[in-house]
């Protein structure tokens, strides 16, 4: 089934400008005194790449802005620079450090491993060590929900995806997307792209842009991307041709708004939050947490800048698919559990 696009809306948002100084924020609170000296350690994307690594720092800002409590924050330049900056909070008492980002893994390891009695969250993989919190999200269950949303909105009966690293993590998104959108209309086509096989492929706009322009003109007129920095370029070739695009990760209805549909958040930045809430609480422990739609981890936006764009039968079917998700009437294909996807 296919429905008409709705009016779109237009204007732009005005961000928050956050004053820093020597790295950290400036707090209207004074510093409160507190049992951790949290961190963070950024992926090399950096923390205003507006996706990943940017819905991290909005939960760590709101975190500081809650409690008062001062988060140490780098911002590696390379590879190399992450082990090194891990090691470096850690020999200076800092914990618990959150490590954003599956390629941190090898890092996290080894600083671990060297300082033993210090907590690191590590956000997207998995390092097996009894100092460490490993916190993994269902995207399929999230992209699933958008994948209803790009269906019900194609008039081409079309759809794309625009993937970062061409990695079985981002394989998760785009088969969940799949079956979404197979579950609304099992006659949709959906064209489907990654950018790059190493961690480049999550900053390089230009290739998504040119991945979705080739996209837009074989059919597609609603094109979801799940790859980081590399998404600016897939929502402006999107907004460029007049066509619908899907954010990822952050809420990035902003960026485009009157062509951007929805985006798929992935509550990484609750993760920072209760990271640090928790070892101060003293209730942090290592091991896993594994957030999907019905742990709030992850899910769809929907506010003053895709408002008009969905109707209420787009929403009540959005909403029967999450309630049938978490209900368990409606398993979602984990690609990442045998790197294969049913459609």
């Amino acid at each position: 089934m296919k429905h008409t696009k709705r009016s779109l809306l237009g204007g732009l948002i005005k961000k928050t400008s956050l004053a820093l100084i020597a790295g950290t924020f400036v707090l209207s609170a004074t510093i409160a005194q507190a049992d951790i000296r949290p961190a963070v350690v950024y992926d090399i994307a950096g923390k205003n790449d507006q996706s990943f690594n940017e819905a991290v720092f909005v939960g760590i800002t709101k975190y500081m802005n809650d409690t008062g409590i001062a988060v140490t924050e780098l911002e590696p330049t390379n590879a190399a620079q992450v082990e090194q900056s891990l090691k470096k909070l850690a020999s200076r008492g800092y914990e618990p450090i959150v490590a954003v980002g599956f390629a941190m893994a090898n890092a996290v390891q080894a600083a671990a491993e060297a300082y033993p009695d210090t907590k690191f969250t590590l956000i997207d993989m998995v390092v097996g060590l009894p100092n460490v919190q490993n916190v993994l999200y269902k995207e399929h269950e999230g992209s699933f929900l958008v994948g209803v949303l790009a269906a019900m909105n194609s008039e081409t009966g079309t759809v794309g995806f625009v993937g970062g690293m061409d990695i079985p993590l981002i394989s998760r998104f785009e088969c969940g997307y799949k079956q979404g959108v197979n579950w609304q209309d099992s006659s949709m086509n959906v064209l489907a792209n990654m950018t790059g096989s190493t961690p480049a492929a999550f900053g390089n706009p230009s290739k998504g842009g040119e991945l979705t322009r080739t996209q837009i003109q074989n059919g597609a007129d609603v094109v979801y991307a799940a790859a980081g920095g590399t998404g600016s370029g897939v929502y402006q070739a999107a907004a460029d041709a007049g066509v619908l695009a899907i954010g990822v990760d952050s809420n990035q209805n902003w960026m485009q708004p009157g062509t951007m549909l929805t985006s798929m958040l992935k509550r990484v930045g609750e993760a920072a939050y209760d990271s640090y809430d928790a070892a101060n609480n003293g209730t942090w422990e290592a091991g896993f947490r594994i957030l999907g739609l019905a742990e709030g981890g992850v899910g769809w936006a929907l506010d003053e800048h895709n408002r008009d764009m969905i109707t209420a039968e787009m929403e009540a079917r959005v909403n029967e698919a999450r309630d049938a998700i978490i209900a368990g009437d409606i398993v979602v294909h984990d690609y990442m559990a045998d790197n294969s996807c049913p459609i």
